[in-house]
């Protein structure tokens, strides 16, 4: 078997999907992170062409080498999307052509079934909070998640207010809904230490399952400095884009939970890599999934065949999203993910869907402003 074409697509949501064909009439599919950035993507992809075209699928270590050092120089988080795309598309090529779940490729499952969270609405009113919450613990959901946010509008961040704001959201959602709801808070890389610090401390009485991303990733090392001052367990790593970038981290346990993305480190070739790694320092992983279903099928698969997991992400239930693209997804049931009987990944793809697809504008940068006009994270 061969590989005899790789192509990329844009969906019109801005998900960035890409299908690897054979000679054979196999093909795989694989989805790529990074929605704002998917033409460069699709660059990337139509440079590896050379690197894949006439080569046999099934040697996807090899190929990962190829596509990942072929440039010498490192491309960074864009390249690293981009072989996550076509990594994950060669794992679902081989599934299908051995007539096996991807679960299976990576050692088989350890679990029946995948504990999932999803995210809340309108954090800004702690009422309108409390009700989301409700709602979905109501609807079978062991979960809950928000983002930290300033409640003096969508486009400020000003860290105190968020800071005071935040710790009032979790203490009502706490004593709203009681102890047996796990709550999850992602600061999203928008505080410094100090205020990360001071929402850490002040979340502890209430018990949170994590805080998620509580400062920036460009310097992990910052980390310890967060763990040595709370006691609140730290969810770190979904703008990690390689194993490398998970190293100090991991090394020196400044984490608990680990938020890898399959669809921007690296696929699933490199996930299993860090999931293995983490178990050595008894990390659980969080797949960081906030795309679309391939990459909800592609954090399954892991997680199913993988020893330690805490939860996985799951913004977009399956069969709620591009079910024009997938008429057939992931099964889903009572806030938990399921094997799926097919296959590969277990997905079914229409080309057509996409064919024509226009993908969407992305617009101005992403991001938020101090009250005395400076820039920050999004």
């Amino acid at each position: 078997m061969k590989i005899t074409a790789v192509k990329p697509f844009i969906a019109s949501t801005g998900n960035f999907f890409v299908k690897v064909e054979t000679d054979e009439g196999i093909y795989g599919i694989g989805e790529g992170g990074l929605r704002r950035r998917g033409r460069a993507m699709a660059e990337v992809i139509h440079s590896s062409e050379p690197t894949l075209l006439g080569q046999d699928p099934f040697r996807i270590e090899y190929l990962w080498q190829r596509m990942f050092r072929g440039g010498f120089f490192p491309g960074g988080v864009i390249q690293s999307a981009a072989v996550s795309a076509v990594d994950i598309a060669l794992w679902d090529l081989k599934g299908k052509a051995l007539g096996v779940p991807v679960y299976e490729l990576l050692g088989g499952r350890t679990r029946d079934k995948v504990v999932c969270y999803p995210h809340n609405g309108d954090p800004n009113n702690i009422e309108s909070l409390v009700q989301s919450c409700r709602d979905t613990y109501e609807a079978g959901w062991k979960f809950v998640r928000w983002g930290v946010c300033d409640p003096e509008g969508d486009d400020r961040f000003e860290p105190t207010r968020a800071v005071r704001f935040g710790i009032e959201q979790v203490k009502a959602v706490r004593e709203a809904l009681g102890d047996d709801i796990e709550i999850l808070v992602d600061v999203h890389t928008r505080l410094d230490p100090p205020a990360s610090i001071e929402f850490c401390k002040g979340v502890e009485p209430y018990r949170p399952f994590f805080i998620e991303d509580p400062l920036r990733s460009e310097n992990p090392a910052s980390l310890k400095l967060v763990r040595q001052n709370t006691s609140v367990p730290l969810a770190v790593g979904e703008q990690f884009d390689s194993k490398w970038s998970f190293r100090e981290a991991i090394e020196e346990d400044l984490m608990d939970y680990c938020r890898v993305d399959l669809c921007i480190a690296g696929g699933l070739t490199e996930a299993r890599k860090i999931t293995g790694w983490c178990e050595t320092h008894y990390i659980h992983i969080v797949p960081h999934n906030p795309l679309g279903p391939v990459s909800t099928a592609a954090c399954l698969h892991l997680c199913l065949a993988s020893a330690l997991v805490g939860v996985q992400e799951l913004p977009r239930p399956p069969m709620t999203s591009l079910t024009d693209v997938f008429p057939v997804q992931m099964p889903f049931a009572d806030g938990y993910l399921l094997p799926p009987e097919g296959p590969g990944l277990g997905l079914e793809f229409n080309e057509e869907a996409l064919i024509n697809a226009t993908p969407p504008d992305p617009g101005p940068p992403a991001g938020y402003q101090r009250d005395d006009g400076a820039y920050t994270n999004w």
